[in-house]
Order: C-alpha cells, then structure tokens, then sequence
C-alpha cells in the first residue's frame, strides 16, 4: 500500500487526500483535522520514516516555511509535491505566464523561497491561482452580501477547481519533478464570476463600484493589484491534466 504524509489538511489537501484514499493510499496528515500533531517531533519523523509521499500544503509564515525549517533533512529521498501560488509570478500585466517565468518579484516573497527551495528539494511544485469548489465560491459571497464587482477595466485572474487540484496532484505523483501551473483554461474577470453566479441564483448582481469604495481589506486589495493570464500547457502535456471544470461557468454549474 502506498502512504502518503500531508503536513496541513487543509481545503485543498483535504480533497487530494479523500482521491488518494479512494485510490487505495493510506494517509496520515497533520493539522486540525489530521492524526499527527505537527509539533510532535518524534511522530512527524516516525511518519517521515515509514512514508513513501509528502504533500505539503502549508503555507510559509513572516519567518519562512516551517515544514522546511523543522523537517527538511527528513524530506530527504521522498517523493515530494508542494502547493504553492501563481502569486509567485507577481503582476504581469494581463499577460500570459508559465513556468519558465521568473518568480519572486511580486508581494509573495516568503512563498517564492519556500517555491525555490521545495524545487532545489526535487518536489512537483503545483502553482495554484485562486482556489474555489464546494462551501467556497462566489455564490457564498453573493449570499453573504460580500461580493464585489470592481471597476477596473481588463483586470483578469485565473482560477481553479478544487477538484481539479486534487486530480492534478495525483497524476503528477509519476512526473518528474519541477513546477507545475494548474489552472483552469479561460482567466476571466472577477466581475464576471460574480455576475454569472448572481445569474445562477436569479439575483441582480452587485453594483460597479471603485476599487476605493469598495472598502477591501489590505489583502483584498493587495489581490487586485496584480493581473496575470496562467498558462497550464506544461502540467496538460506532462500530466495529462484535462480540467473538469475548464472555465468558471461549468465550475459554478456543479456547484448548484
């Protein structure tokens, strides 16, 4: 049986864990919901010992990635996958990026050298845009009176299913490794997404407001302030990653 450890059962590896136990793994993790407690030296390494996968989807904090700065000797001759973050591209303008762009240059400095250094480790680095799936999309913020439409002409974002992670991950576990983006196929604005919710749910979507008036949180607005296209070509050729949900308006559908 192959055992995978997850350091962080969080949204995304939650999902990745569920697919890889229906594909006969056993999964241990760390976290809130997880079986091992990530402080607990002695276990963590037990299960470092006895495992054949890690997946690591803990974010790095102001002093750096803490499953590398506790385990990283450990990690040593595993098979290894990260989830990072097209933040890592920082603002491109609305053009288009892929894997051989440079990162590091836009606000995520911290996730850019955790990125870097799980590479340098020979993990599968999976590049994630802005995640949404069940119990986490616009619907929830359109019905919480938290949906924005902003007035910021060609301002675009990709995005992915949660779905698709999970299956993207679990085919790149043969890959060789390296970075992968994986997103969907058609970035779009975030108007867009709150309008064909709001066309989902019969409601009239929000006003067009300023980026000012909008009264976003500082990492609300940090988000708007870079505009990016991300290519997935690299983890479509090498993967065989084909999105269930290419675009937001089937993702949306499912979610109904």
């Amino acid at each position: 049986m192959t055992r995978l450890l997850v350091f962080g059962l969080g949204y995304s590896a939650k999902r990745i864990a569920e697919l890889a136990v229906s594909a006969g793994f056993s999964v241990s993790a760390t976290g809130r919901d997880g079986d091992i407690a990530f402080g607990d030296a002695d276990a963590v390494l037990t299960a470092l010992r006895e495992t054949d996968l890690v997946l690591s989807s803990v974010p790095p904090g102001d002093e750096g990635d803490p499953v590398l700065a506790r385990y990283a000797e450990a990690l040593e001759g595993k098979r290894l996958a990260y989830l990072s973050s097209t933040g890592v591209y920082g603002d491109t303008g609305g053009a288009w990026v892929d894997e051989s762009a440079p990162i590091g240059t836009g606000r995520r400095t911290k996730r850019a050298e955790a990125d870097t250094h799980w590479l340098a480790l020979g993990a599968r680095v999976f590049r994630l845009p802005g995640i949404y799936g069940p119990g986490r999309s616009a619907f929830e913020r359109v019905a919480n009176g938290k949906a924005h439409r902003i007035d910021l002409p060609g301002q675009v974002f990709s995005r992915v299913h949660v779905e698709d992670i999970a299956q993207g991950v679990m085919a790149g576990w043969q890959a060789a490794p390296g970075a992968y983006n994986l997103a969907d196929d058609l970035p779009a604005s975030q108007n867009a997404v709150i309008e064909e919710a709001c066309r989902l749910m019969g409601r009239e979507p929000p006003p067009l407001v300023s980026l000012d008036a909008a009264g976003l949180s500082p990492m609300a607005r940090g988000f708007y302030a870079e505009n990016r296209r991300v290519a997935n070509g690299k983890a479509k050729r090498v993967l065989g990653f084909q999105p269930l949900y290419p675009t937001y308006r089937e993702g949306l559908r499912s979610l109904l």
